[in-house]
C-alpha cells in the first residue's frame, strides 16, 4: 500500500493551526527569504539535527528548548527578509510589460535553446582550451552517437549519470565528456585518456 499525507493534513492531523495569509504574500515573503538567505543553518542553526536533541514531546517545549539556544534567531531572520521585502517593492515598481516580455522571451525562446544546443558552447570552450578548433557533427556522425569533433577528435557529450549507470551497451565511435547540469551553468568533466590525447594533438599541430 501506498498512500500521500500532504503538509496543510499533517498540520491538522498534529491539531497546529496554520498561519493566515493573504494571497500570494507566503509566496513573496518565501521568495525574499531565498535571496536574504535568512533561514539559514548559520542564522537559525541546523534544524534537523537541533530537532533531534529536542526530547520534549510539545510544540510549546520545543519553541523554549529552541530559543534558549538561539534566542535572536527569529528576529535576525525576519530583519533579513524584511530588508529583502523593501527591495522588492523599490524593484516591482520598475517591472513593466516591456520588461516581462523581455523575461519571457529568454526563457521560452532563447533559454530552451541553449538547453537544447549547449554542446556547441562546451565544445567552443574545450577547443579554446588545448588550443585548436572544433565543429558540430554531421547527422550522419550524430546518428553514431558523435556530437562533434575537437580537432580531429571525435567525441559525444553525455551527462554524468550516464556513466554511472553504464549504459554503456550504446556503440558510441567517440570519446565521451561528461558534464552536469548545475544552478550556475554546467560542470564539464573531461576523461584523463581524452585530456591525453587532446594534449597530444595540441602538440602536434
Amino acid at each position: 500500500m501506498e498512500f500521500k499525507i500532504k503538509a496543510d493534513e499533517i498540520r491538522r492531523l498534529m491539531e497546529i493551526k496554520a498561519p493566515e495569509f493573504p494571497k500570494y504574500a507566503s509566496q513573496i515573503i518565501n521568495l525574499a527569504n531565498q535571496n536574504a538567505q535568512a533561514t539559514r543553518p548559520r542564522v537559525v542553526g541546523k534544524m534537523s539535527e537541533l530537532i533531534k536533541e529536542f526530547t520534549g514531546r510539545t510544540l510549546e517545549e520545543w519553541e523554549e528548548w529552541y530559543l534558549e539556544r538561539y534566542p535572536e534567531s527569529i528576529d535576525v531572520a525576519t530583519k533579513k527578509i524584511l530588508e529583502m521585502i523593501n527591495n522588492l517593492k523599490e524593484v516591482i515598481n520598475q517591472i513593466d510589460e516591456d520588461m516581462i516580455r523581455q523575461w519571457v522571451r529568454d526563457l521560452v525562446i532563447v533559454k530552451t535553446f541553449i538547453g537544447l544546443r549547449f554542446q556547441e558552447a562546451v565544445l567552443k570552450k574545450i577547443a579554446g582550451k588545448f588550443g585548436t578548433v572544433y565543429r558540430l557533427s554531421t547527422p550522419e556522425e550524430e546518428s553514431k552517437g558523435i556530437d562533434g569533433y575537437i580537432g580531429n577528435i571525435p567525441v559525444s557529450l553525455k551527462p554524468i549519470t550516464y556513466e554511472s549507470k553504464k549504459m554503456l551497451s550504446e556503440r558510441i565511435e567517440a570519446d565521451v565528456i561528461y558534464y552536469e547540469k548545475q544552478k550556475d551553468g554546467l560542470k564539464i568533466i573531461i576523461p584523463t585518456d581524452l585530456e591525453l590525447k587532446l594534449d597530444k594533438q595540441r602538440k602536434t599541430i
